[in-house]
């Protein structure tokens, strides 16, 4: 085994080193299938293009009367034939015609003689002359196209035979049909049907019975038309209704969103406690707005208060610095200005923690109004006029933040607590998120109709950071930094106090005085503007609140009712509502375009059909007021007369041999047989169903290549390869190129040309399965025979050419082909690929594996047995061919 791997294994090394020689191996591989895929494609659909078959057709009919009547069978004909596109019908005269044939211009042609029609007329003479159809064939153009263009003509023939068999029984079996209505015209009281008369006369009262029927169908006729009114008006509907239909289809489509919404309202009951909760703070706020109002005003007049004592002190401050020089006067002045304005300095906390409360609501609204544009809650006036207010907001808060920054670092710089300072940091990145939401919302503000989704979501990120700060701010100053900032401004007033102990330390503290003091008076400033915007405000903050009150108090209990009512409707009624949208919906795309069509025919009927059989309704009670009292006496006198007369003839009989359907009796004259036609294992064009053939052929084909460029032998000089090393070694680089050859050609038949392939895995497989195969015999017989090996693969591919079926059926073969049938491997390998493009039996794949795969076994056997002691007698044979100069 180590040889024979060794020699495939060399085989490929060499192959790879040498590019020429690589070339050829892929060029072996592709060639083959290229031999299929031409071949197969010259003859894709041969039967589709017929058209382009031209044929010469000349029509010289003159046409004929009988009985009066004109007919012209040869312009009928050609008129048919201009409507057929099955061949390449083309009408010239006689001479062109005959011309155009001989000299290959055209396949075939027909010709109608100018008696055609007069020779059809004979049919009703005592002595008819059949009319005939010249057709005339250039059979030396091509061998199928004379059988294509034979069947055109035999089609043509047999459809004017058709055609006039019709017409002829036709024209019978209406001179009967008139013969039979004349004859029960003549005699109306002779029974229609055989037997029946005397029945009718038993049954007279019966048919007294059915005219009183036919009597009462004529007074129901108003409320017949009201119905049919009202199926015309719904027929006027159908738009309306196809729109309420794709409504219905729209909602299934919508059932996702509203089973959606059910689970929505289910979360909402589970909070209505919550809810019922805040309803019930709305109406308290509604009720105690007064305390609202009164405390907005106290808030501002305590602001207003604040003013007045921080201006005060202000103005006190001038006269501190004139005496700042001398030691006494300063220090007895800035204790009588703390004395007099130790209130100043305790607005300075107070005032922080009222601005940072008002930084908090300004980083609430921002957050309402970003969530509420992120639900496209609002319309392009709102969000002009909210961003438009936000944004005065985040100004003056951005601008209040700059103050309240400086105070506490003034305040620190008496304390120089770490807290403070992160305090400060937390409020200055609180003051950048007001910046950036300040920017966005200028933005939005711009452009209110094209917000995108990413402004949206971008504002409401940075609107909850703020919220986020804002509160963690409100918690640490009243937890951690409200006492630090009271420390500070207690040490800063001691500073000052003590003077006359230490006038630097005190001149030092006088700066951060006045700059605490304009710094509150700045924030008091700030709060002052927000409180009175928030009072101005008040009166329609007040009417909205109440407004809501009043809603709550007055639809609370609805509300609650009619979300328990939906969630038990959700819970209880929703699936089976949901299934009858879906089946309604069902409907609308599969039963509703029928239905809807048959409304229209019903329709028509009423407009077209319906008034006639109002008119024949009343035909018949008139028959029956006016007619049917005599009728009885009419029925047995006719009954008398056929008893008579049945006693010589069969009067019934007659009548109804004569009377027919002449329509369904003629179509069945000119076409008594029916050919119901059933594909077994269909094959959609005639490409694909020759793939078997043409891509077994290639790859006989190209094992021969493969024997015919490559060597069989082994470079061997120091004999180290035995025979069956050499055979095994070899055939394994033979049989991989012959697997790549059946790849190729099989994927290509698939892929390229698009061929038709039932099984397309098994069809490479089988394929794969015959290429190994063929190798197989292929080199064995030229491993053995040499050149003579070649010729007999040579002969063995053309008796499978004709021998194997592959085209025509086998049975149409001559008998020695026949014979040969069964023993070839094209048999075989052909009826396995049909298994895989059309459809596979079993069984017969089973048995044409099995052959197969005993051709491969038996050629390996052969070259087991006969090449070691044919080799020396073959090689003799080789050397000798080679002295000719011709035979390598």
């Amino acid at each position: 085994m180590r040889r024979i791997f060794q020699i495939f294994k060399n085989d490929w090394l060499n192959v790879i080193k040498t590019p020429v020689a690589a070339f050829l191996i892929v060029a072996l591989m592709i060639l083959p299938s290229l031999y299929a895929w031409f071949n197969l494609k010259a003859s894709w659909d041969p039967y589709s293009n017929t058209s382009d078959i031209a044929i010469a057709v000349t029509n010289d009919d003159e046409g004929s009367t009988i009985r009066g009547k004109e007919i012209n069978v040869g312009d009928r004909i050609e008129k048919n034939l201009k409507e057929n596109d099955k061949l390449g019908w083309t009408f010239v005269s006689k001479e062109e015609a005959d011309k155009g044939v001989r000299h290959g211009d055209y396949y075939a042609s027909i010709y109608i003689p100018a008696d055609f029609s007069d020779k059809i007329g004979t049919l009703l003479d005592d002595e008819q002359i059949r009319p005939t159809i010249e057709y005339s064939v250039n059979e030396k153009i091509n061998a199928i196209a004379p059988k294509m263009t034979s069947s055109g003509a035999t089609s043509l023939v047999t459809q004017t035979s058709e055609n006039f068999i019709e017409q002829v029984s036709k024209a019978v079996l209406t001179e009967f049909n008139e013969i039979g209505i004349e004859l029960e015209r003549e005699l109306p009281t002779i029974r229609n049907i055989e037997n029946k008369i005397f029945t009718l006369e038993d049954h007279l009262p019966d048919i007294e019975e059915l005219g009183n029927k036919a009597v009462a169908l004529e007074e129901k006729i108003p409320t017949i038309n009201q119905k049919a009114d009202k199926i015309l008006e719904l027929e006027a509907a159908m738009p309306e209704i196809m729109d309420a239909a794709d409504n219905v289809v729209l909602l299934n489509e919508k059932m996702p969103k509203i089973e959606q919404a059910g689970e929505d309202i289910t979360k909402l009951q589970q909070k209505m406690p919550e809810i019922k909760k805040v309803a019930n703070a709305v109406i308290e706020v509604d009720e105690n707005f007064g305390k609202i109002e009164e405390l907005v005003s106290t808030t501002l007049e305590d602001i207003q208060k604040a003013q007045k004592v921080v201006n005060a002190a202000q103005e006190a401050l001038p006269e501190i610095k004139k005496v700042a020089d001398n030691a006494n006067a300063f220090a007895d002045a800035l204790s009588a200005f703390l004395e007099a304005n130790s209130d100043a300095l305790d607005k300075v906390t107070p005032v922080l923690k009222q601005n940072l409360l008002l930084y908090q609501q300004t980083a609430n609204d921002v957050n309402k109004f970003a969530a509420e544009l992120n639900n496209n809650d609002l319309n392009e006036q709102a969000i002009r006029q909210q961003s438009g207010k936000l944004l005065v907001d985040l100004e003056a808060s951005i601008v209040s933040i700059d103050q309240s920054v400086q105070l506490i670092e003034t305040v620190n710089q008496q304390s120089s607590d770490q807290a403070l300072t992160e305090y400060k940091e937390n409020l200055i990145k609180l003051q950048k998120n007001f910046e950036t939401e300040r920017d966005q919302l200028t933005a939005i503000a711009k452009q209110p109709t094209s917000i995108s989704k990413e402004q949206k979501n971008n504002l409401l990120t940075v609107s909850q950071q703020a919220v986020k700060q804002a509160d963690n701010l409100v918690t640490a100053y009243d937890e951690t930094i409200e006492p630090i900032m009271n420390e500070g401004l207690a040490t800063l007033k001691k500073d000052a106090a003590n003077a006359s102990d230490n006038l630097e330390k005190a001149k030092e503290a006088l700066p951060k005085v006045e700059t605490i003091l304009k710094d509150t008076k700045e924030s008091l400033t700030y709060g002052e503007k927000q409180v009175k915007r928030l009072q101005e405000n008040l009166p329609k903050l007040e009417e909205d609140i109440h407004q809501t009150a009043e809603t709550i108090k007055e639809k609370m209990d609805d509300v609650e009712s009619g979300i328990n009512q939906a969630v038990d409707f959700y819970q209880n009624r929703f699936p089976e509502v949901k299934a009858q949208v879906q089946r309604a919906a069902d409907f609308v795309e599969n039963d509703l375009p029928e239905a809807a069509a048959e409304i229209e025919k019903v329709a028509d009927f009423i407009n077209n059909k319906l008034p006639e059989l109002e008119d024949s309704v009343h035909k018949i009670a008139d028959v029956v007021q006016n007619d049917l009292p005599g009728l009885e006496d009419t029925v047995r006198k006719t009954a008398d007369k056929i008893r008579n007369f049945e006693s010589e003839n069969d009067l019934g009989d007659i009548i109804e041999l004569l009377k027919n359907d002449i329509q369904q009796e003629s179509d069945f004259l000119a076409n008594p047989i029916k050919l119901d036609e059933n594909k077994v294992f269909p094959i959609p064009n005639y490409g694909s169903a020759n793939s078997p053939f043409y891509t077994t052929l290639s790859l006989w084909v190209g094992a021969l290549l493969l024997i015919s460029l490559l060597t069989v032998d082994v470079h061997d000089p120091e004999r180290l390869y035995k025979h069956h090393h050499v055979y095994f070694g070899r055939g394994l680089t033979f049989v991989s190129i012959g697997f790549v050859q059946a790849l190729i050609v099989t994927l290509g038949d698939m892929f390229i040309l698009g061929a038709y392939v039932k099984e397309p895995v098994w069809f490479v497989v089988a394929a794969i399965f015959i290429s190994l195969t063929f190798m197989s015999i292929v080199y064995t017989l030229v491993s053995v025979f040499g050149n003579v090996g070649k010729g007999l693969a040579i002969i063995l591919l053309v008796l499978q050419l004709s021998g194997a079926g592959g085209t025509f059926p086998i049975q149409v073969a001559p008998t020695f082909f026949r014979m040969i049938n069964p023993f070839l491997p094209f048999t075989y390998a052909i009826s396995l690929l049909r298994e895989m493009v059309g459809g596979m039996v079993p069984e017969i794949v089973i048995r044409d594996v099995i052959v197969l795969f005993g051709f491969m076994i038996g050629s390996i056997l052969f070259a087991i047995l006969l090449k070691k002691p044919l080799d020396p007698r073959i090689k003799k044979v080789s050397e000798q061919a080679k002295k000719s100069g011709l035979i390598h």
